[in-house]
């Protein structure tokens, strides 16, 4: 299995999203964390599945949220780059890089 990074903003992201959610429904803010575990979890069984997106990233849109996992692999490892909402700035996350 290739080996899974994680941007460290990324954490940032999520933590925010499920704040809000948290907020607004109990239980709601670990949904989405679940989700999103569950989006990433299917990305590392088959990285390719999804269409060239932006960048040589690909996206995997979260299931019941309107956010996406917006990742890019090899032969190696895969890095999620960002999980962003679709509908505010999808796009913030271009100039990111890895160290």
């Amino acid at each position: 299995m290739r080996r899974l990074e994680v941007h460290p903003e990324v954490y940032e992201e999520l933590e925010e999203a499920r704040a809000w959610y948290y907020d607004h429904a109990t239980g709601l803010g670990n949904e989405f964390l679940d989700e999103v575990e569950h989006a990433i979890t299917t990305i590392q069984r088959s990285p390719a599945a999804w269409p060239i997106y932006f960048y040589n990233t690909r996206r995997f849109l979260v299931h019941r949220f309107p956010f996406a996992v917006v990742y890019r692999y090899d032969e190696v490892k895969i890095q999620i780059v960002a999980v962003p909402h679709q509908r505010r700035k999808p796009s913030y996350w271009k100039s990111r890089k890895f160290k």
